[in-house]
């Protein structure tokens, strides 16, 4: 598949991901959103962003995706006065991203499809 970006072609695989991760930026996360948001999923809130930029930040510092474990641990402290434990943190999530928070951030963020670091 082959998104425009200001009449660059950005290439992704069959399931939306960036083939090439380098190309991300924050216009071509607007593009991502409103393909993901066009396909009938809920509108990506702020807190949403927050998400994508997260997922973004822990890659570059770690090159890995983040796990469900480690948004709960790191996320949930910052939401604790939203949220009154993890499970309702995570919950949250889910509602947010009902398809998964961690593939679907993945592919917003423009990083690789999280199936294939499980696989290695």
């Amino acid at each position: 598949m082959t998104l425009q970006l200001k009449s660059k072609p950005i290439e992704t695989d069959e399931e939306g991901y960036l083939l090439n991760p380098e190309q991300w930026t924050p216009e071509l996360a607007q593009v991502l959103v409103k393909e993901y948001e066009a396909a009938g999923n809920k509108p990506v809130t702020e807190t949403g962003w927050e998400l994508i930029q997260y997922f973004r930040d822990y890659y570059d510092d770690h090159m890995k995706h983040p796990s469900m474990h480690r948004i709960l641990a790191e996320r949930a402290k910052i939401e604790s006065k939203k949220f009154a434990d993890e499970k309702s943190y995570r919950d949250f999530l889910y509602d947010l991203f009902p398809l998964g928070p961690i593939p679907v951030l993945c592919k917003l963020a423009g990083l690789p499809n999280p199936a294939d670091e499980m696989e290695t």
